[in-house]
């Protein structure tokens, strides 16, 4: 149970012993909303109160910035008697508000344009963790020895003989591989560094592990799932469609090798023949070759584009296998499902033509044929709706993948009535899902059927591909209102991606072995999501293991289970959660602000001619009364860093109180420890516990001082040394780790001459700080001075700070406290 939860846990405690129980909530979206964006809190209730009107409160100050008007009542919902949309659209500047209605209050929400920010590649490491062949977040390799072949009979392949069909992802939650989902997953990727390519990172190599590469990471991923696409169509006439079967559930476990199949550590993998197959009592529904092999065909044409200034051979390699899984899709036109062998179980795809119609898109995109947009237009036009949309209803992953993605790749190219045919499709099918969604306050016109969540991303990247087509904005709060569910606007008050955002409440208990067997974050994965009660009731092998912290919000209509036995709603998925890292990535907006590797702030706007100064202060103070009059002279505001250690010295008070009220203040750790070995930095050497606590004892020293946790939310860790763990405990309180920018030396002000060459002059540092600011620019870089150095370094750099300052205003550089630099 996170912290979060327990601070819930303990709320209700209370109000029970005061007799009070609580019968209202207000839902919030957890990460927080764009400034410029549809802002809305969702009142709910256990009776049938009225709500007029709200208001919105800064968190920090408690004054009221905004008053509202409610919705009106949309009544019962789920759990609810009573509830209402609270729209504070109009409400625009930063920061961290409260929503206040009649007394309740809602969680914090932030407001900002950088809301999003991140989140795309925070999600991406699901992605990796999935990955098999080689696991980089285990550092282990699994599944080595796949596999034997199943039904190839028809291409010249016998029963069980060997082959090579080693990498990719697992499925969810189990060590099962679908092409079907492989494939649409490694195409939300390739779309996803093509369409926003500036909001991802490059701090992974191609194998997963830390490392630069010259490749953005989602490029990185996406290339992992075409690898494995690859091996599974290696011949012109021979494609699989899964590796392994349900008989992989016997137990759960880490992602070793499978002795479950009769083959030692072989799995069994299973050829398309575009019949129905079986290995048990149960028979599949397969009509056809073209739905698998149509979203390789999408697959490979995407990445042969994306790949061909980057790597000639391999975008040849995929154009290649575009042409050939392209004639594969045709040889029998129709479905293919997956195989189960115990259980009724299976990915139950019913519909084809969307990934026709896609596969003809991306190879009119390639070749510019006027037969490929015919025959996009064809499937088009056979499947305009995804079925769901309309029927309100579906049989697991009876229409997959859950939006067309075709359309959206058509319509980019085409002109007049074709393109607005087209485009009309997407539009009726959110008409659809409004008819439903503006029945309740929480907009919500998904069907609660298993994988809800899947849905729930697929409809709202329709809408933002809506917009895009038309610019048309009439559906921004329907697509907004689903985005807000994921995160928190919801019955349950939670998010349903795991560790997103860090100080929220999200799923702690999936149905996963990473996390039940050796409580392994699976950071940025998707959970299925709610579903009907009906169908929760009907399925088999469920049993919650712990006490329903949800159980106040759970319904006759609904339920969602944050319970390790509930694999229908809290299992995260592969395919989900790369579709979700396009929606967020939809949602980002061009950082100008800078982290490193360990997504730590390094750098503030790189637009603008503003830099900041840091000190850093622990057992050594010999320059604090030279500094604060330097800057106290020149009129520069500036930051500061200190320990508990020095915040408590006597020595340094009335210092402290000179600068207090000008300056930045924040925390340094209590006793200055280091986290991390300097020669193994990935090896934390301190615990969760014990980095928790002295940051504590830090904020106790400077609310000692006069300095309040809600104004000195950036840190900057001890020695400037962290690794991931330290940057991840930090974020659960809320706090922003910073840093210096990389490649300035002046915090090498620190040596002295018996350091051989590690030593570096004041004169050299300086000299080194102009070039750098003439050669390149120095736009939002913080540059950390020491308030204190060793007696053994004649040369202060701190009494050299009046030529600093001089030399960089000369530049036309203003100076900011780090957070005015690093602004949200």
């Amino acid at each position: 149970m996170n912290k979060m939860r327990l601070c819930a846990l303990f709320l209700l405690v209370l109000t029970s012993l005061s007799g009070v129980a609580q019968d209202t909530w207000i839902r919030v979206n957890q990460l927080g909303y764009k400034s410029a964006g549809k802002k809305v809190a969702v009142w709910a209730s256990k009776t049938d109160k009225k709500v007029s009107s709200f208001t919105l409160k800064d968190k920090k100050t408690n004054k009221v910035v905004y008053k509202g008007k409610s919705s009106k009542a949309f009544g019962a919902y789920g759990p609810f008697v009573q509830s209402y949309r609270l729209d504070f659209s109009a409400f625009l500047k930063p920061g961290r508000y409260i929503v206040e209605v009649d007394g309740v209050a809602s969680p914090e929400i932030r407001i900002g344009e950088d809301v999003y920010n991140g989140t795309a590649d925070f999600t991406l490491r699901y992605m990796r963790q999935q990955r098999t062949l080689f696991n980089p977040f285990l550092k282990d390799s699994c599944h080595t020895h796949d596999g034997f072949t199943l039904y190839g009979a028809s291409a010249g392949l016998k029963d069980s003989t060997q082959i090579d069909v080693g990498g990719g992802w697992h499925d969810a939650s189990d060590y099962l591989q679908y092409a079907t989902t492989s494939a649409n997953a490694t195409y939300h990727l390739l779309a996803a560094y093509r369409d926003f390519p500036n909001v991802f990172t490059d701090y992974k190599q191609a194998n997963g592990l830390d490392g630069s590469n010259g490749i953005k990471d989602v490029l990185d991923e996406a290339k992992w799932g075409l690898d494995w696409l690859v091996k599974m169509h290696p011949q012109p006439h021979i494609m699989f469609n899964q590796i392994a079967d349900d008989r992989d559930h016997a137990s759960m476990r880490m992602p070793g090798e499978d002795p479950f199949y009769g083959r030692g550590y072989e799995r069994p993998v299973y050829f398309i023949d575009g019949k129905p197959q079986q290995r048990g009592k149960f028979l599949n529904n397969t009509t056809g070759t073209s739905s698998t092999a149509a979203k390789f065909v999408s697959a490979f044409n995407l990445g042969a584009q994306l790949f061909a200034s980057k790597n000639v051979d391999y975008s040849q390699l995929l154009q290649q296998k575009a042409e050939t899984a392209f004639s594969f899709a045709h040889q029998k036109l129709g479905v293919t499902q997956t195989v189960s062998v115990k259980s009724p179980y299976i990915y139950a795809e019913d519909n084809w033509v969307d990934d026709m119609e896609l596969a003809y898109a991306t190879m009119y995109g390639r070749n510019k044929d006027q037969k490929y947009v015919d025959g996009a237009l064809k499937y088009a036009r056979e499947e305009s709706i995804t079925p769901w949309l309309v029927k309100d209803t579906a049989n697991h992953y009876q229409y997959y993948p859950f939006i067309n993605l075709g359309h959206y790749e058509l319509a980019k190219q085409l002109d007049g009535a074709k393109r607005e045919e087209i485009i009309a499709y997407y539009k009726e099918g959110i008409e659809q899902v409004w008819g439903r969604a503006q029945q309740n306050a929480f907009y919500r016109g998904v069907p609660f059927i298993w994988c809800s969540n899947n849905l729930t991303v697929s409809f709202a990247i329709q809408c933002v591909w809506y917009a895009e087509l038309t610019k048309d904005k009439q559906y921004e709060e329907l697509m907004q209102a689903n985005i807000d569910w994921l995160f928190g606007v919801n019955p349950w008050g939670t998010s349903m991606v795991y560790g997103l955002p860090a100080w929220g409440d999200t799923p702690v208990d999936p149905h996963s072995a990473f996390t039940h067997l050796h409580n392994y974050p699976i950071d940025g994965g998707l959970v299925d999501g709610p579903v009907y009660t009906s169908i929760f009731n009907n399925l088999i092998g469920i049993r919650l293991n712990e006490e329903d912290e949800y159980k106040n919000f759970q319904s006759d209509l609904v339920v969602y289970h944050d319970d390790y036995g509930d694999y229908s709603s809290n299992e995260p998925t592969m395919d989900g959660t790369a579709s979700l890292i396009y929606l967020l990535a939809s949602q980002e907006q061009q950082e100008t602000r800078k982290k490193d590797r360990y997504g730590v702030l390094v750098q503030g706007d790189t637009t603008a001619r503003k830099v900041s100064l840091v000190f850093t202060g622990h057992d050594l103070n010999d320059g604090k009364d030279v500094i604060a009059e330097v800057l106290r002279k020149n009129k520069v505001e500036a930051s500061f860093f200190f320990t508990g250690d020095f915040l408590r010295n006597p020595e340094n008070q009335l210092f402290l109180n000179a600068i207090k009220s000008k300056h930045y203040i924040g925390p340094h750790s209590d006793k200055h420890l280091l986290y991390a070995p300097w020669e193994k930095r990935d090896s934390t050497i301190i615990s969760r516990e014990n980095f928790l606590k002295d940051l504590e004892d830090n904020y106790r020293a400077l609310q000692a001082v006069g300095i309040k946790k809600d104004n000195a939310l950036f840190f900057m860790p001890a020695y400037e040394w962290y690794n991931d763990d330290v940057v991840r405990w930090a974020s659960t309180l809320g706090l922003y780790t910073v840093n210096y920018t990389p490649g300035l030396r002046t915090a090498a002000d620190y040596t002295f001459p018996g350091m051989g060459n590690k030593y570096m002059s004041s004169e050299a540092i300086l000299e080194q700080l102009y070039n750098r600011a003439d050669l390149k620019n120095l736009n939002g870089h913080i540059i950390l001075v020491h308030l204190g150095v060793d007696e053994r370094r004649a040369d202060k750099l701190y009494n050299r700070l009046p030529e600093l300052i001089n030399g960089l205003k000369k530049r036309g550089y203003s100076f900011v406290k780090i957070n005015e630099l690093l602004a949200q």
